[in-house]
């Protein structure tokens, strides 16, 4: 039951339903999925495989990151009641967290959270093109975290590597076929975004999924496709993110001027608020002006496009460090996954597509205020998740192999017991 309610959250989380299906808007979907998981977690914990004492280090660094925020948020010299509200908005992320690590403790049960994520972000997009064919950038056609073309962009490019998986998991042609359209339909949602940061995001991923799949799994054939759909694409919906790109290295008067002209005016701006939230860092180095004040904070009610920057001007640089060491826990999971030699062709999958996120959001978030979206921290609870699978497997095998004893401890003879007592206690 609990594992049914985290399924849903998930659905409700990444699928947004309240947003194109009718009358569900005035459901508060996740607050119910979500308190239905801890519900469900807590009444049937005793019959739980995992228990909160086997909590990985990351997660009490996530813990210590929300704590700081609250209290930046309590003395926050902006807006306390806004930032406390956000604060509390964003600490559902780690009760997800806890809950995915808990019961997320088989590859069937991981297998379908990660399916969630994969298969909602291109539903999303199709959605996002349709309702917003008119509309610039796909700006506000959805609501929550798609509601900004740079957030739809960049939770494409984080969602990409799991397609990409899945589509080479597929055990028939027909779901190769869906997924390899699934793929298709994020791109063109990409391009009409005319996101710089997640154009970049996308081609981190991209790059280490292909030396993941492509190179080291020797499937070169996936180098020719992806190069192939990424001209295709560019030929026929690029142009606004063509002429976008541009003025990264002086622009010029393409197809789309009004759009350059936006452009331009996006690098100045950009340029301001960085010096803004330097300023800032300057002044609450500590505790930060509060969870989400930034853009009170900036005089121009903008962002800040750089997540370390954002979550350092509003945490305070202790909460920058814990934010940085909890993805470096991230990358240690990969890493202790990647030095097995036993791995499933399928876990093997699983790893280079998690690694290809976990990178591809490094280097996007150079590029995007992206510190308070879940996807990558959704990104590493599946690493921790998927580390403890793997060592609970490696302790089932290890003690299936000690031989079991078929005469009681009171029938040995006396001779046999001290040897074994000099063997387990040297």
């Amino acid at each position: 039951m609990a594992f049914f309610w985290l399924s849903a959250f998930y659905l409700v989380y990444c699928a947004r339903p309240e947003d194109w299906m009718t009358g569900m808007g005035f459901i508060p979907l996740a607050k119910i999925t979500s308190i239905g998981a801890v519900l469900a977690f807590l009444f049937g914990s005793a019959r739980a495989r995992r228990k909160f004492r086997e909590l990985p280090v990351e997660a009490h660094l996530l813990l210590a990151m929300i704590g700081i925020l609250f209290l930046s948020s309590m003395l926050s010299p902006v807006w306390k009641g806004g930032a406390i509200s956000r604060t509390m908005d964003f600490a559902k992320v780690w009760v997800i967290w806890i809950l995915t690590f808990l019961l997320v403790t088989d590859l069937a049960k991981f297998r379908r959270i990660v399916f969630i994520q994969a298969a909602s972000v291109p539903l999303i997009s199709v959605l996002s093109m349709v309702k917003g064919r008119h509309t610039v950038r796909l700006e506000g056609v959805l609501g929550g975290i798609y509601s900004n073309s740079n957030d739809l962009a960049f939770a494409i490019a984080l969602s990409f590597p799991l397609c990409l998986m899945f589509f080479l998991n597929a055990g028939s042609r027909f779901r190769k076929i869906l997924w390899a359209a699934a793929m298709v339909a994020m791109g063109a949602a990409l391009m009409m975004t005319a996101s710089r940061g997640g154009l970049i995001t996308f081609l981190c991923t991209a790059v280490i999924c292909l030396w993941h799949f492509g190179v080291k799994g020797k499937r070169f054939y996936l180098i020719a496709a992806t190069a192939v759909a990424g001209i295709v694409l560019l030929a026929v919906a690029g142009g606004p993110m063509m002429d976008r790109l541009s003025t990264l290295w002086g622009g010029n008067k393409g197809r789309h001027p009004l759009e350059e002209m936006r452009a331009e005016a996006s690098l100045e701006q950009r340029q301001f608020v960085i010096d803004k939230a330097i300023e800032g860092i300057e002044h609450y180095p500590i505790l930060g002006i509060g969870t989400r004040n930034f853009e009170i904070y900036s005089t121009v009610w903008l962002e800040v496009h750089m997540t370390y920057l954002q979550i350092a001007v509003e945490g305070g640089i202790p909460c920058l460090i814990l934010f940085l060491v909890f993805f470096a826990r991230g990358f240690l999971n990969i890493r202790s996954l990647r030095k097995r030699k036993n791995l499933t062709p399928e876990l093997k999958l699983f790893v280079g597509a998690l690694h290809s996120v976990l990178v591809g959001f490094i280097v996007g978030a150079l590029f995007s205020p992206e510190a308070y979206q879940f996807f990558p921290f959704f990104a590493v609870a599946y690493t921790s998740a998927l580390l403890a699978y793997v060592q609970g497997k490696d302790r089932a095998a290890v003690a299936s192999s000690i031989p079991r004893l078929e005469k009681p401890v009171g029938q040995l003879s006396p001779t046999f017991v001290k040897q074994a007592r000099v063997l387990v206690n040297p």
